[in-house]
């Protein structure tokens, strides 16, 4: 176990002990949350938003810890590390484990699908009520709580634009899951590289391109290094959510896992204000500072989007061989990107009605 969480632990432990000796009644209950990220950003405030919603709702009964910047585990441990009780709940990246988060990592498709909001609350929706998805997520002692979104996937540049799919070839690209694999298998030199290197690789010219997302980008400066940034209006990466471990779960009350559970789904709503807010805010800043933003051309955008098909078919494929049923988890998913986008075009987004 961590050692700073063996701090906490004893520490809770020696409070406990001389509560129960001085015969006070225990405050509350305490869940430690792992979180590889930094405390900044808009995440991060969804997740602070979380923390403070359940500890509000609860009227003190629940509080949520976060251990932030992979104090407990990082991002490619966090699946072990939950199920096995380092923390009562983490964030877990579906990217990072092909096998083991197979159902989660649905929301990582190119399904058409660019709005981080509809895709929040498809993804939340499926995963809350799935039987199949539950049943998987409990043979890994996990309880999905709730989820979050990298947002649309699109691409900047240091020369020359990406105007076309045609453009793609014999570039040095740094890509993202199945977005990067098609760029690939249309003539891009694909290299391996984090977002946070994605700097550093433009401004060398190690990269010509580098995809990844509005909000990114300005966090990240990389803003300084391109000369043009497109919109891919493809799809997103939105495998990404709290899950809980399930004996820490299954030891609270009934009114204390709804509450977890109804927050959970409200983060969706309050991580889409933030998002598209700073996505929004990422696109000017970037025109200001004369990187040229590009729209790509329908045309191209139905290449990209027929590429990706065999992806998804993959998906499937690899859900069926876990004893799910792929085609019917994926129908069931684009009804509710579906049902989700009528929402918005109907009734606006929950924050602006």
């Amino acid at each position: 176990m961590n050692t700073r969480l063996k701090t906490c632990v004893k520490s809770a432990i020696l409070s406990a002990g001389i509560a129960a000796a001085a015969g006070i009644a225990s405050a509350g209950t305490t869940l430690i949350h792992g979180e590889a990220g930094p405390n900044r950003g808009a995440r991060a405030a969804a997740l602070q938003w979380f923390a403070d919603q359940v500890g509000e709702t609860s009227g003190g009964a629940l509080s949520v810890n976060i251990q932030w910047g992979g104090a407990l585990f990082k991002a490619n441990a966090a699946v072990q590390s939950i199920g096995d009780g380092v923390a009562d709940m983490g964030t877990v990246i579906a990217v990072y484990y092909p096998q083991e988060m197979q159902a989660y990592g649905i929301a990582d498709l190119p399904l058409e699908n660019p709005d981080a909001w509809v895709g929040m609350r498809a993804t939340d929706e499926l995963m809350r009520n799935s039987p199949a998805i539950q049943a998987d997520l409990a043979d890994k002692n996990l309880v999905y709580i709730g989820t979050f979104t990298t947002s649309a996937v699109h691409i900047g540049c240091t020369g020359d634009a990406i105007r076309s799919v045609s453009d793609i070839q014999d570039r040095k690209i740094r890509g993202t899951g199945a977005y990067g694999r098609v760029f690939g298998e249309m003539g891009g030199n694909m290299v391996n590289m984090s977002i946070y290197k994605a700097y550093q690789g433009l401004d060398t010219g190690l990269l010509d391109c580098s995809q990844g997302y509005s909000y990114a980008v300005t966090a990240l400066k990389q803003q300084e290094v391109m000369k043009n940034y497109t919109l891919l209006d493809w799809g997103q990466v939105g495998g990404v959510g709290i899950m809980m471990n399930k004996d820490s779960f299954d030891t609270l009350s009934a009114d204390e896992q709804t509450i977890l559970l109804e927050t959970g789904s409200a983060m969706a709503d309050e991580f889409g204000r933030l998002i598209t807010s700073a996505n929004a805010a990422a696109i000017e800043t970037m025109k200001e500072t004369g990187v040229e933003v590009i729209k790509l051309p329908q045309a191209d955008r139905d290449q990209l989007i027929e590429a990706g098909a065999k992806h998804i078919d993959a998906w499937v494929e690899q859900m069926n061989g876990a004893g799910l049923e792929g085609a019917e988890i994926l129908t069931q998913y684009r009804g509710l990107i579906a049902k989700y986008t009528a929402e918005r075009d109907d009734h606006g987004y929950p924050w602006m009605r």
